[in-house]
Protein backbone atom coordinates (compact mmCIF):
# COMPACT_ATOMS: atom_id res chain seq x y z
CA UNK A 1 0.00 0.00 0.00
CA UNK A 2 1.35 3.58 -1.06
CA UNK A 3 0.79 7.22 0.39
CA UNK A 4 1.66 10.36 -0.99
CA UNK A 5 2.66 12.90 1.82
CA UNK A 6 0.64 15.87 1.32
CA UNK A 7 1.95 19.93 2.24
CA UNK A 8 -0.75 19.82 5.09
CA UNK A 9 1.67 16.68 6.53
CA UNK A 10 4.86 18.30 5.81
CA UNK A 11 6.68 17.55 9.45
CA UNK A 12 4.50 15.05 11.07
CA UNK A 13 6.81 11.71 11.99
CA UNK A 14 6.05 9.00 9.91
CA UNK A 15 4.12 6.99 12.49
CA UNK A 16 2.16 9.97 13.10
CA UNK A 17 1.05 9.69 9.26
CA UNK A 18 0.95 6.50 9.12
CA UNK A 19 -1.16 5.79 12.06
CA UNK A 20 -3.69 8.31 10.43
CA UNK A 21 -3.80 6.61 6.91
CA UNK A 22 -3.92 2.87 8.29
CA UNK A 23 -6.50 4.33 11.53
CA UNK A 24 -8.45 1.04 10.80
CA UNK A 25 -5.84 -1.65 10.28
CA UNK A 26 -3.24 -0.95 12.53
CA UNK A 27 -2.89 0.96 16.29
CA UNK A 28 -0.21 3.82 16.57
CA UNK A 29 2.25 1.30 18.55
CA UNK A 30 1.72 -1.28 15.67
CA UNK A 31 2.50 1.24 13.10
CA UNK A 32 6.12 1.60 15.56
CA UNK A 33 6.29 -1.71 15.36
CA UNK A 34 5.83 -2.22 11.54
CA UNK A 35 8.83 0.70 10.93
CA UNK A 36 11.01 -0.50 12.95
CA UNK A 37 11.08 -4.04 11.47
CA UNK A 38 12.22 -2.14 8.24
CA UNK A 39 8.55 -2.61 6.28
CA UNK A 40 8.18 0.73 5.44
CA UNK A 41 9.90 2.51 2.56
CA UNK A 42 10.11 5.87 1.60
CA UNK A 43 11.27 6.61 -1.50
CA UNK A 44 13.31 3.62 -2.36
CA UNK A 45 14.88 3.37 1.10
CA UNK A 46 13.78 1.26 3.87
CA UNK A 47 13.13 3.85 7.42
CA UNK A 48 13.02 2.12 10.71
CA UNK A 49 12.69 5.20 12.86
CA UNK A 50 9.87 6.23 14.01
CA UNK A 51 10.09 9.69 14.41
CA UNK A 52 11.38 10.36 10.76
CA UNK A 53 10.20 13.63 9.47
CA UNK A 54 8.24 12.91 6.08
CA UNK A 55 8.18 15.65 3.33
CA UNK A 56 5.50 16.96 0.82
CA UNK A 57 5.58 14.61 -1.83
CA UNK A 58 7.13 11.76 -0.72
CA UNK A 59 6.07 8.52 -1.49
CA UNK A 60 5.47 6.45 1.84
CA UNK A 61 5.17 2.43 1.40
CA UNK A 62 3.95 -0.36 3.50
CA UNK A 63 5.46 -3.48 2.21
CA UNK A 64 3.54 -6.14 4.40
CA UNK A 65 -0.19 -4.10 3.03
CA UNK A 66 1.50 -5.58 -0.53
CA UNK A 67 1.84 -9.14 0.59
CA UNK A 68 -1.06 -12.08 -0.04
CA UNK A 69 -2.93 -12.99 3.17
CA UNK A 70 -1.40 -16.21 3.22
CA UNK A 71 2.23 -15.66 2.98
CA UNK A 72 2.37 -15.32 6.66
CA UNK A 73 1.49 -19.26 6.96
CA UNK A 74 2.24 -22.33 8.74
CA UNK A 75 5.66 -23.70 7.50
CA UNK A 76 6.56 -27.47 8.30
CA UNK A 77 10.15 -26.25 9.55
CA UNK A 78 11.36 -28.42 13.18
CA UNK A 79 11.81 -26.05 15.89
CA UNK A 80 13.40 -26.84 19.18
CA UNK A 81 10.07 -26.20 21.77
CA UNK A 82 12.09 -26.26 25.39
CA UNK A 83 8.36 -25.75 27.10
CA UNK A 84 4.93 -25.48 26.38
CA UNK A 85 1.97 -24.76 28.39
CA UNK A 86 -1.42 -23.36 27.51
CA UNK A 87 0.04 -19.66 28.08
CA UNK A 88 3.73 -19.52 26.84
CA UNK A 89 6.08 -21.67 25.29
CA UNK A 90 10.04 -21.45 24.84
CA UNK A 91 11.96 -22.25 21.82
CA UNK A 92 15.53 -22.62 21.36
CA UNK A 93 16.18 -20.79 18.15
CA UNK A 94 18.67 -22.20 15.82
CA UNK A 95 21.16 -20.12 14.30
CA UNK A 96 20.25 -18.38 10.67
CA UNK A 97 16.76 -18.58 11.23
CA UNK A 98 14.78 -14.98 11.16
CA UNK A 99 12.21 -14.04 13.84
CA UNK A 100 9.35 -13.28 12.11
CA UNK A 101 8.33 -12.14 8.90
CA UNK A 102 9.71 -8.82 7.45
CA UNK A 103 10.84 -7.44 4.13
CA UNK A 104 13.26 -9.80 2.59
CA UNK A 105 12.61 -12.68 4.84
CA UNK A 106 8.65 -13.55 4.09
CA UNK A 107 9.17 -17.16 4.53
CA UNK A 108 10.96 -19.62 6.62
CA UNK A 109 10.80 -17.73 9.88
CA UNK A 110 10.12 -19.22 12.94
CA UNK A 111 6.77 -17.14 12.98
CA UNK A 112 6.02 -19.75 9.92
CA UNK A 113 7.33 -23.03 11.81
CA UNK A 114 5.37 -21.86 14.90
CA UNK A 115 2.15 -21.45 13.42
CA UNK A 116 2.53 -25.31 12.59
CA UNK A 117 3.31 -26.29 15.49
CA UNK A 118 0.86 -24.46 18.15
CA UNK A 119 -2.62 -23.86 17.53
CA UNK A 120 -3.23 -20.74 19.10
CA UNK A 121 -0.89 -17.84 19.28
CA UNK A 122 -1.67 -14.14 20.67
CA UNK A 123 -2.31 -11.46 18.53
CA UNK A 124 -1.00 -8.42 20.63
CA UNK A 125 2.00 -8.60 18.69
CA UNK A 126 -0.03 -7.97 15.31
CA UNK A 127 -0.37 -10.16 12.38
CA UNK A 128 2.85 -11.00 10.94
CA UNK A 129 3.96 -11.30 14.72
CA UNK A 130 1.80 -13.60 16.29
CA UNK A 131 3.29 -14.65 19.90
CA UNK A 132 6.60 -12.64 19.48
CA UNK A 133 7.11 -10.98 22.41
CA UNK A 134 10.77 -9.74 22.13
CA UNK A 135 13.85 -11.26 19.35
CA UNK A 136 17.16 -12.68 19.02
CA UNK A 137 18.85 -11.59 15.39
CA UNK A 138 19.05 -13.96 12.92
CA UNK A 139 22.44 -15.33 13.48
CA UNK A 140 22.18 -15.15 17.23
CA UNK A 141 20.90 -18.68 18.63
CA UNK A 142 19.03 -19.61 22.04
CA UNK A 143 15.87 -18.93 23.91
CA UNK A 144 13.10 -17.37 23.00
CA UNK A 145 9.64 -16.83 24.78
CA UNK A 146 6.47 -16.93 22.98
CA UNK A 147 3.01 -15.87 24.23
CA UNK A 148 -0.11 -18.65 23.10
CA UNK A 149 -2.76 -15.64 24.36
CA UNK A 150 -2.86 -12.00 25.29
CA UNK A 151 -2.79 -11.65 28.41
CA UNK A 152 0.56 -13.96 28.73
CA UNK A 153 2.01 -11.55 25.65
CA UNK A 154 1.19 -8.42 28.22
CA UNK A 155 2.27 -10.10 30.87
CA UNK A 156 5.67 -10.90 29.40
CA UNK A 157 5.95 -7.16 27.91
CA UNK A 158 5.62 -5.98 30.82
CA UNK A 159 8.55 -7.92 32.55
CA UNK A 160 10.54 -6.92 29.41
CA UNK A 161 9.63 -3.46 29.66
CA UNK A 162 10.51 -3.35 33.38
CA UNK A 163 13.43 -4.91 33.28
CA UNK A 164 12.80 -8.30 35.42
CA UNK A 165 13.78 -11.02 32.80
CA UNK A 166 16.62 -12.72 33.61
CA UNK A 167 18.53 -13.41 30.52
CA UNK A 168 22.08 -14.30 29.81
CA UNK A 169 23.84 -14.63 27.11
CA UNK A 170 27.03 -16.74 25.95
CA UNK A 171 29.96 -14.36 23.75
CA UNK A 172 32.98 -15.37 21.87
CA UNK A 173 35.03 -11.61 21.44
CA UNK A 174 38.32 -10.59 19.93
CA UNK A 175 41.15 -9.48 22.20
CA UNK A 176 41.67 -10.42 25.78
CA UNK A 177 39.52 -8.79 28.12
CA UNK A 178 41.63 -7.36 31.00
CA UNK A 179 39.05 -7.06 34.02
CA UNK A 180 37.07 -10.15 35.49
CA UNK A 181 33.80 -8.05 35.13
CA UNK A 182 32.58 -5.04 34.07
CA UNK A 183 29.53 -3.08 32.30
CA UNK A 184 28.90 -1.10 29.33
CA UNK A 185 26.72 1.93 30.33
CA UNK A 186 26.23 3.72 26.85
CA UNK A 187 23.17 4.80 25.10
CA UNK A 188 22.71 3.45 21.51
CA UNK A 189 21.07 4.91 18.47
CA UNK A 190 20.39 4.47 14.32
CA UNK A 191 23.34 5.48 12.46
CA UNK A 192 22.64 8.30 10.55
CA UNK A 193 23.88 7.45 7.44
CA UNK A 194 23.01 3.51 7.73
CA UNK A 195 19.44 3.54 9.47
CA UNK A 196 19.91 -0.47 9.79
CA UNK A 197 23.21 -0.26 11.94
CA UNK A 198 23.26 0.75 15.39
CA UNK A 199 26.23 3.01 17.10
CA UNK A 200 26.68 4.21 20.56
CA UNK A 201 25.11 7.84 20.61
CA UNK A 202 26.35 10.07 23.80
CA UNK A 203 23.50 12.40 22.27
CA UNK A 204 19.98 11.42 21.47
CA UNK A 205 20.81 7.71 22.32
CA UNK A 206 18.71 5.35 24.10
CA UNK A 207 19.94 4.28 27.70
CA UNK A 208 21.52 0.78 26.94
CA UNK A 209 23.34 -1.05 29.82
CA UNK A 210 25.44 -4.51 29.62
CA UNK A 211 27.11 -6.12 32.30
CA UNK A 212 29.42 -9.45 30.95
CA UNK A 213 31.56 -11.58 33.21
CA UNK A 214 34.94 -13.41 31.88
CA UNK A 215 34.37 -17.11 31.85
CA UNK A 216 38.00 -18.22 29.98
CA UNK A 217 40.34 -15.77 27.96
CA UNK A 218 42.75 -17.19 25.04
CA UNK A 219 45.84 -16.15 23.06
CA UNK A 220 43.06 -13.23 21.46
CA UNK A 221 40.08 -13.79 22.35
CA UNK A 222 37.74 -14.46 25.78
CA UNK A 223 34.48 -16.09 26.00
CA UNK A 224 32.01 -14.29 28.46
CA UNK A 225 28.43 -14.37 29.87
CA UNK A 226 27.04 -10.98 29.18
CA UNK A 227 23.75 -9.96 30.87
CA UNK A 228 22.03 -6.95 29.15
CA UNK A 229 19.83 -4.84 31.31
CA UNK A 230 18.16 -3.06 28.55
CA UNK A 231 16.62 -4.48 25.62
CA UNK A 232 17.87 -2.45 22.45
CA UNK A 233 18.43 -3.68 18.78
CA UNK A 234 21.60 -4.86 18.51
CA UNK A 235 22.99 -4.11 22.02
CA UNK A 236 25.42 -6.99 23.24
CA UNK A 237 26.67 -6.22 19.47
CA UNK A 238 27.21 -2.73 19.41
CA UNK A 239 28.42 -2.23 23.26
CA UNK A 240 31.14 -4.82 22.83
CA UNK A 241 32.56 -4.12 19.72
CA UNK A 242 32.46 -0.24 21.25
CA UNK A 243 34.68 -1.05 23.54
CA UNK A 244 37.35 -2.55 21.13
CA UNK A 245 35.79 -6.45 21.76
CA UNK A 246 33.33 -7.17 18.57
CA UNK A 247 31.53 -10.81 18.77
CA UNK A 248 33.59 -13.10 16.82
CA UNK A 249 31.89 -13.60 13.47
CA UNK A 250 29.91 -10.70 13.60
CA UNK A 251 30.56 -9.18 9.67
CA UNK A 252 28.21 -6.39 10.49
CA UNK A 253 29.62 -4.41 14.00
CA UNK A 254 33.39 -6.55 13.65
CA UNK A 255 34.94 -8.96 11.46
CA UNK A 256 34.86 -12.25 9.96
CA UNK A 257 35.88 -15.40 11.96
CA UNK A 258 36.95 -18.61 10.26
CA UNK A 259 35.44 -21.25 11.56
CA UNK A 260 32.40 -20.02 12.19
CA UNK A 261 29.88 -18.30 9.80
CA UNK A 262 27.80 -16.09 12.50
CA UNK A 263 28.08 -13.94 14.97
CA UNK A 264 29.35 -15.61 18.11
CA UNK A 265 26.57 -15.16 20.59
CA UNK A 266 24.11 -17.28 22.19
CA UNK A 267 20.76 -16.77 24.50
CA UNK A 268 21.99 -19.50 26.89
CA UNK A 269 19.92 -18.59 29.81
CA UNK A 270 16.00 -16.94 30.46
CA UNK A 271 14.07 -16.37 33.05
CA UNK A 272 10.67 -15.23 33.85
CA UNK A 273 7.47 -14.89 36.08
CA UNK A 274 4.70 -17.57 34.65
CA UNK A 275 1.81 -15.11 33.40
CA UNK A 276 -0.77 -17.67 34.48
CA UNK A 277 1.04 -19.35 37.82
CA UNK A 278 3.26 -16.61 38.97
CA UNK A 279 6.22 -18.93 39.58
CA UNK A 280 9.82 -18.16 38.36
CA UNK A 281 10.76 -20.26 35.41
CA UNK A 282 14.28 -20.69 34.37
CA UNK A 283 15.72 -22.28 31.17
CA UNK A 284 19.38 -22.94 29.98
CA UNK A 285 20.11 -24.28 26.74
CA UNK A 286 23.73 -25.56 26.11
CA UNK A 287 26.29 -23.86 23.57
CA UNK A 288 25.48 -25.09 19.98
CA UNK A 289 27.76 -26.93 17.97
CA UNK A 290 29.46 -24.60 16.34
CA UNK A 291 30.54 -22.33 18.80
CA UNK A 292 32.12 -25.43 20.55
CA UNK A 293 33.99 -26.07 17.74
CA UNK A 294 34.91 -22.50 18.12
CA UNK A 295 36.06 -22.75 21.46
CA UNK A 296 38.08 -25.87 20.70
CA UNK A 297 39.62 -23.77 18.28
CA UNK A 298 40.68 -21.34 20.74
CA UNK A 299 41.81 -23.63 22.96
CA UNK A 300 44.56 -25.15 20.67
CA UNK A 301 46.28 -22.23 19.51
CA UNK A 302 46.23 -20.59 22.43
Amino acid sequence: MEFIVSEGDKGLRLDQFLSRELAQQFSRSQVKKLIEAGEVQVGKESVTAAHYKVKPGEKVRVEWEDRKADETRAEAIPIDIVYEDQDVLVVNKAPGMVVHPAHGNPFHTLVNALLYHVRNLSGAGGPIRPGIVHRLDKDTSGLLVVAKNDAAHFSLARQFKDHTIDRTYEAIVRGVVQHEEGEIDEPVGRAFLNRKKVVVRPSGGKPALTYYQVKKRFANATWLAVKPRTGRTHQIRVHLAHVGHPVLGDAFYGVKMLGIDRQALHASKLGFVHPRTKEKLTFESPLPEDMKALIRRLESSS
